[in-house]
């Protein structure tokens, strides 16, 4: 009889292990949904400031329209993007489009006093102090549930219950180096 008891003990904490453990993994799980979520939100709030910044430019350099198309061509990527691999790289293609805009204002001393041009300049460079913020966040939630599922005793449980790696929301460094702009 003691001994059924201490067997009914044991599979009961094991079961009520099991159930913390895969509670734990649900929460990281959800967190990193909340985190992209966040990124997402920033994303297209950078995608909405797009349009008024090319407007604003061409009505200063109009015949640089190979620039303010591969803009536009770059943010319809963006916006297209699936998962964190390949936002990233369109990302990075957006941003470097950007850049090629805010060079072009050294060039247009009129375009680059325009206060719709510096309003929407400063709007986007605070919305990729949010982007960084934000992807920060994410991948330190992809971090913590990445470890969890990889490490034991998690490991055994996770890829039964379908816990499976997360990708980290990685930006291509080159893409934010030096504008070089000939006319």
């Amino acid at each position: 009889m003691i001994v059924a008891l201490i067997i009914l003990g044991i599979v009961v904490l094991l079961v009520l292990y099991v159930i913390s453990l895969y509670n734990k993994l649900v929460k990281l799980r959800n967190r990193i949904e909340n985190a992209w979520a966040q990124i997402d939100v920033q994303l297209k709030r950078r995608w909405d400031l797009i349009p008024n910044l090319v407007n604003t430019v061409k009505g200063y350099a109009s015949h640089e329209s190979d620039t303010l198309e591969a803009v536009i061509a770059a943010r319809n990527a963006a916006t297209t993007a699936q998962g964190p691999a390949d936002q990233a790289q369109s990302e990075n293609m957006l941003t470097g489009a950007l850049r090629q805009i805010f060079a072009l204002s050294e060039a247009y001393p009129d375009l680059k006093a325009d206060q719709s041009f510096l309003e929407l300049q400063e709007e986007l460079t605070a919305t990729e102090g949010r982007i960084a913020y934000s992807r920060q966040h994410y991948n330190d939630q992809v971090l913590k549930y990445n470890t969890a599922i990889e490490t034991f005793p998690a490991v055994v449980l996770a890829g039964p219950l379908r816990f499976t790696e997360r990708e980290y929301f990685e930006v291509d460094d080159d893409s934010r180096g030096n504008v070089t702009v000939e006319f």
